[in-house]
């Protein structure tokens, strides 16, 4: 059998059982929203779009324009949404058949601007509401004035109400989050009120769908869930991580006490130690903050922990109790040994650990 090198191994029937389980905690009619930003959260945005697509998803969401151009070459039909969409890009937004998330006065009056002079008709927008996460998003006390905005162009037509929870994993900021719900509903009914047409209400994400039906509404969006973390050890069980960060053993060397590993000497054996060298890197992904043994790796079958500071294409982990040679497999991360176990170690999270996989580590798919 041919020896492999470093790749990200990606089980796309794992992604179609998170889809349906996700799904599943929603009551009939209410739509699924699939978040694909950041490459995917680091799995391949074209290809988990396309088999999302399969499923029959009902809407995707990007960060920026520049992601949801990629998904519309590649054959994604289905509604696209810009979670940040920026000036500069609203013709192409337009261009392409993107729906904006319009977060501020400044970019209300921007995109109508573009829609008029493009001369559209109803164009779909996202009304982005700060409800409590302070990031993006308009404030309760400029609702007269999007309104009249809104209601005075013809150019434009709400297609969705959207806010974003704040804190819906911690259920120990329940009463925040169900604030947070609160004054979403009061946003969705002024709206209603003015509105002479429906639009879709979402505010969950993935946490927000697990934990909070009564934030539901008529679309949620989910995205680490996806990809097989719930943010709550419970979840877990339930969700198949879709990725395994795989590598291959280059070299395996002995020291002896004294001796150090990797740069800076930040490593000396205070004994006798074999170790192997993997390859990978800070330059694919795999921070320096995972250095000191503040990660460890699978190989066959056993715990190796990091030694020394974590080089650009290499890393060193300690052998010395386990039989393995050069060319043998070693897991960084996977269904086991989860992204979510290395981030607790290195006080991070697994979105970071994720979207970090940098592309020239090859991304391969299985169904």
């Amino acid at each position: 059998m041919p020896l492999q090198g470093t790749r990200l191994e990606v089980n796309l029937a794992a992604l179609e059982h998170n889809f349906h389980f996700l799904k599943n905690k929603l009551q009939a009619g209410v739509k699924f929203m699939a978040v694909v930003k950041a490459n995917a959260y680091g799995h391949g945005a074209v290809t988990i779009a396309q088999r999302l697509q399969e499923l029959d998803v009902d809407y995707f969401a990007v960060a920026y324009v520049s992601e949801a151009v990629e998904l519309r070459d590649n054959g994604i039909q289905k509604p696209i949404l810009v979670l940040h969409a920026q000036t500069f890009m609203l013709d192409t937004c337009i261009d392409r058949c993107i729906e904006p998330v319009i977060y501020s006065l400044e970019m209300l009056n921007a995109f109508i601007t573009t829609a008029q002079r493009k001369q559209q008709q109803s164009y779909p927008i996202h009304l982005e509401f700060n409800t409590g996460l302070n990031r993006i998003g308009i404030d309760f006390k400029d609702i007269e004035e999007v309104i009249s905005k809104i209601t005075s162009n013809s150019s434009i037509k709400v297609r969705g109400l959207q806010s974003h929870l704040a804190a819906s994993e911690d259920l120990n900021e329940r009463d925040f989050t169900n604030s947070q719900i609160k004054l979403f509903k009061k946003i969705n009914a002024r709206l209603e009120a003015v509105l002479p047409y429906p639009f879709l209400k979402h505010e969950s994400n993935t946490s927000g769908i697990l934990n909070f039906k009564n934030a539901h509404f008529s679309m949620v969006r989910s995205g680490i869930g996806l990809y097989g973390y719930g943010n709550d050890q419970k979840f877990d069980a339930e969700l198949i991580p879709i990725a395994s960060l795989k590598s291959v053993i280059s070299q395996t060397r002995w020291i002896e006490a004294g001796e150090s590993v990797s740069y800076n000497r930040k490593f000396i054996a205070v004994e006798r130690t074999r170790y192997a060298v993997i390859a990978l890197g800070h330059g694919d992904g795999i921070n320096r903050i995972y250095g000191y043994g503040k990660a460890h790796v699978s190989i066959n079958g056993k715990l190796a922990p990091t030694l020394g500071i974590i080089c650009m294409d290499m890393f060193m982990v300690d052998i010395t109790n386990i039989d393995c040679h050069v060319g043998d497999e070693v897991v960084i991360f996977g269904e086991q040994l989860t992204a979510r176990d290395m981030a607790e170690k290195a006080g991070t999270i697994s979105y970071e650990i994720l979207t970090g996989i940098q592309k020239r580590v090859p991304r391969t798919y299985t169904k």
